[in-house]
């Protein structure tokens, strides 16, 4: 089984931060294979204006299958700057990955988001499922490994860039 590596979350992080640079939000992906990158996701939910495949995860799966000329990603681990949301851990399953690591938690991210509703009034929005990556794991198949909170401090810095 493939164990995380911080020199590749660093690579999902630099992601995030252009992700954020092009307006959208602090996330990024990227997907490992022997050592080797295939594939680097980027957030473009705001500027392609498209909630399905702007996700980074989605991005980085679609990229790295075209890379590999193939459906599956068996052998493959994802770095993402935060915990997939159910759709994406979804595609993750689907494209049979060994092995996901996720750096902010859902916990960091609701309690983020309500931060951020607080300082606004009441006027900013956040839509969510609230069904964590291990519930969709668990009943799913086949079985992909987690490691949440993997260089969790590194990557609380890409909240600033919500927003901006």
């Amino acid at each position: 089984m493939n164990q995380p590596e911080e020199k590749f979350m660093k690579l999902a992080i630099q992601a995030a931060e252009e992700s954020a640079a092009n307006g959208d939000y602090g996330h990024g992906a990227v997907i490992i294979k022997d050592g080797e990158v295939i594939a680097t996701g980027y957030e473009t939910l705001k500027s392609a204006n498209d909630p399905v495949n702007g996700h980074a995860e989605i991005d980085a799966i679609r990229k790295a299958c075209q890379e590999l000329g193939q459906p599956y990603l068996q052998d493959c681990i994802m770095y993402c700057t935060a915990e997939p949301c159910p759709m994406c851990m979804s595609a993750i399953i689907w494209a049979k990955m060994e092995s996901v690591a996720y750096a902010i938690t859902r916990d960091d991210m609701i309690a983020e988001m309500e931060r951020l509703k607080k300082e606004s009034g009441g006027n900013f929005s956040w839509r969510q499922i609230a069904i964590p990556a291990e519930y969709i794991v668990k009943h799913g198949e086949p079985k992909v490994t987690l490691f949440p909170g993997f260089m969790h401090e590194e990557s609380q810095k890409l909240f600033d860039l919500t927003g901006k």
